[in-house]
């Protein structure tokens, strides 16, 4: 968790503050109420992420800019994400950054339109969500019933945060449906892309 890696930087036990002697990275972009989200998507991330989003909330209601670029990873693991986003009283600005696939373009449209920003290089990926799993016949069944009801809630917030009619996102779904920045906004998934700092 970043709050207690807090703690151990100012001791000078980090390998960030090894790195850059007097600097705690982490705390000062926390302290600006700026998080990043980079990697893959898992358990470990879900819960470091939203606890940062709480720490934040119960600081006050001024926004938290979040930096995303990920290729996706465990589906619940981003629906803990985004639910969280949507829980919390500060309107949280997400940018965009790199490869934001998969369910951290679910996490992507966790936030309102106005504050969905990109940067120029950035493409977004959309597909279903994969399989990845075994046992008996039984077993299998219950896990593809599982695997369209998820395609099915997906693809329902795709279409209600872009505008999209659910038909097409569907279609776009059904195989890896990459989108370049412009594309993007263009498609109503970007609310707008951004060069510097000062277009925030």
């Amino acid at each position: 968790m970043r709050l207690k890696r807090f703690a151990l930087e100012e001791d000078g036990d980090s390998a960030d503050e090894r790195k850059t002697p007097g600097v705690n990275i982490h705390k000062i972009l926390f302290d600006h109420r700026t998080l990043t989200l980079f990697g893959e998507i898992d358990s470990a991330c879900a819960q470091e992420t939203a606890e940062d989003l709480l720490a934040l909330a119960y600081e006050n209601d001024d926004p938290i800019t979040m930096f995303l670029g990920s290729p996706g990873g465990h589906v619940e693991s981003g629906d803990t994400v985004f639910d969280v986003i949507q829980f919390i009283k500060p309107p949280v600005r997400i940018v965009g950054t790199g490869w934001v696939g998969s369910i951290a373009t679910h996490i992507y449209l966790a936030a309102e339109k106005e504050n969905r920003l990109c940067l120029p290089n950035t493409r977004f990926l959309i597909h279903q969500p994969s399989a990845g799993f075994g046992g008996d016949a039984v077993d299998i069944e219950i896990h593809a019933r599982e695997i369209v009801k998820t395609r099915e809630r997906i693809n329902g917030i795709i279409a209600e945060r872009t505008g999209q009619p659910i038909e097409r996102v569907e279609q776009d779904t059904d195989r890896d449906y990459w989108m370049s920045a412009e594309e993007s906004l263009e498609y109503g998934l970007v609310g707008k892309i951004i060069n510097s700092v000062d277009e925030f």
